[in-house]
């Protein structure tokens, strides 16, 4: 156990390595009640959200999510989260570690007609792995009918659950919004399961890698914009072509033209991982970047790496040099996910 964030969390269970490899062939459970749950109610509610956040949430169906970031004045990101439209409302999942600032943000740049709750007594549990779905329909009969990014309201034990199909390790999963009164009857329900195992940080943190999941804090920043962070998915068309969000006018010139910095996957040569911070070199020694997450891969036997570097040096196959504590290593840059995403989306199904 560790403090993170005001909280104790769990690091490992039974080890990273293996915790890591359940999620990828069975089904982990992740308490992730750390992390922020607000309420934002009011008239023109998605028009008020989206002067913050650069995502079409005007145009979100109900019951559907979008990954979305709260952006700075100048276009930097102050987090990254999950917006989901539950009719008149908007439920939003924020990091565990900026939650308390982008609460003041939210209270000092939204009109006032915009109401904010902050979720506390909610506890947020998440079920990730391909057998996901099997264990949570043996107790939540209908959450298989979900798609990917879509989410509803079911009842285990004749209580209420807020249940999205998404996640932060690549594979299909299920994040559970429930009471925190009810949360370790429910983790205790879900683990009864044989295919279910408690997952600590050290798996969750090495799962979202492989997925190429930016973490904030280190792989975004409010010095990082959506286009150097490649996540330019997360700006639809509507955005782009009337902008109107924080940041917009250097945001839409870096997708004419290109940002200097780009987020870039790293395959290293060898065995040792090279971790955050190490420095990214040109051929001539010269500092060109830094690395912002790296770790072993358990999925591919390997190290792997991602960090920031010249954009016209992020090419796929562009070869790298990279220095941790006096040491070089040769890496190659690479397309992300290193590990193909496996989310569960119904043919035809829509945003």
């Amino acid at each position: 156990m560790v403090p993170f964030a005001g909280y104790e969390m769990p690091v490992q269970y039974e080890g990273i390595m293996a915790e890591h490899l359940w999620v990828r062939s069975h089904a982990g459970l992740f308490d992730v009640s750390h992390m922020g749950q607000l309420l934002f109610h009011g008239a023109d509610v998605d028009r008020a959200l989206e002067a913050l956040l650069p995502g079409d949430l005007i145009g979100l169906k109900d019951g559907r999510l979008r990954y979305s970031m709260l952006l700075a004045e100048d276009g930097g990101i102050i987090d990254d989260l999950m917006a989901t439209r539950r009719g008149e409302h908007f439920y939003l999942v924020v990091n565990g570690a900026t939650k308390h600032g982008d609460i003041d943000q939210f209270e000092k740049r939204l009109p006032r007609t915009i109401a904010m709750d902050h979720m506390k007594e909610q506890a947020l549990l998440a079920l990730q792995g391909p057998e996901a779905v099997a264990a949570l329909e043996t107790i939540v009969p209908g959450v298989e009918e979900l798609s990917f990014m879509q989410a509803g309201l079911f009842r285990w034990d004749g209580k209420p659950l807020w249940i999205s199909r998404s996640g932060y390790t690549g594979e299909d999963g299920f994040e559970i919004s429930v009471a925190g009164r009810d949360v370790e009857a429910l983790a205790d329900a879900l683990t009864a399961d044989e295919r279910v195992k408690p997952i600590g940080l050290g798996a969750r943190d090495s799962l979202r890698l492989e997925a190429g999941l930016p973490l904030y804090g280190h792989d975004l920043d409010d010095t990082t914009t959506p286009v150097m962070a490649g996540l330019t998915f997360a700006i639809q068309k509507r955005r782009r072509s009337e902008g109107g969000f924080a940041g917009s006018l250097r945001i839409l010139a870096e997708l004419e033209n290109g940002a200097v910095q780009s987020r870039v996957g790293l395959l290293v040569e060898g065995k040792q991982p090279v971790r955050e911070g190490a420095l990214i070199l040109d051929t001539e020694g010269n500092e060109i970047g830094r690395i912002t997450s790296g770790g072993h891969s358990p999925s591919l036997g390997r190290p792997i790496a991602m960090g920031y570097v010249a954009s016209a040096l992020a090419e796929p196959g562009s070869t790298l040099t990279l220095e941790q504590r006096g040491k070089l290593f040769q890496a190659t840059a690479t397309p992300m996910p290193f590990v193909t995403h496996r989310y569960h989306r119904k043919q035809g199904a829509v945003a």
